[in-house]
């Protein structure tokens, strides 16, 4: 069995704080993974960690069978909103998005408005990201994480802001993505979202991580 995810024995501590306490992980394509915990339990550096822009003291890490921070510096076939999306407050959504698309080359105006539309956002919206609400920051941050099609999507409270008809349009998308063969790691303290998306449960405290169901 191949797994999309590998975490094992990862330690990372700041200083004299162990943030992450000998974590084991493992992960399947096809299925959403809830992770709950309180803020400073550690479920943003495990994020990071994943990701590689955090590397363990301790441990190792596999995403689609490469290292991370060895085989490759950072995770790839991955998009993820990790704390806050970051974005150029002076740009509109189309703007933004072209220039994350740019960067790696690639730019696709069809696709960029696909994603945008995808979210329930208007790509040909003038209005600049800095006037944003906190709801359509995070639908853009969902488009950012997902318009490249990647296998693996790790996502920090993705739905913060949102209301209830957002909130429901968001849930619907992320199954249809599970559909589709995706991995989706969901950071989330709304119950709600995680019983309603979430295969498999898991609960950060202080470090540690437990399967919960």
């Amino acid at each position: 069995m191949k797994y999309v995810v590998e975490v094992s024995n990862v330690d990372k501590s700041y200083g004299k704080t162990k943030v992450l306490n000998n974590i084991n992980l493992k992960l399947l394509s096809g299925k959403i993974y809830g992770i709950i915990g309180r803020n400073g339990s550690g479920k943003s550096v495990l994020m990071k960690c994943i990701c590689g822009f955090v590397h363990p003291d301790v441990g190792e890490i596999h995403v689609y069978g490469r290292k991370v921070g060895k085989d490759v510096e950072f995770a790839q076939d991955v998009g993820f909103i990790i704390e806050s999306p970051g974005f150029l407050p002076q740009y509109s959504a189309y703007k933004n998005l072209a220039y994350f698309y740019s960067i790696k080359n690639k730019i696709d105006k069809d696709t960029i408005e696909k994603y945008i539309r995808l979210v329930g956002l208007d790509p040909h919206d003038k209005k600049k990201v800095g006037k944003f609400s906190m709801g359509m920051k995070q639908r853009l941050g969902i488009a950012q994480a997902i318009m490249e099609s990647p296998s693996l999507i790790i996502v920090d409270e993705p739905f913060n802001g949102l209301d209830i008809s957002g909130v429901q349009e968001m849930r619907n998308l992320f199954l249809e993505m599970k559909k589709e063969g995706k991995t989706i790691i969901l950071v989330s303290h709304n119950r709600d979202d995680i019983n309603i998306l979430c295969d498999e449960v898991y609960e950060m405290d202080q470090g540690v991580l437990k399967q919960m169901y």
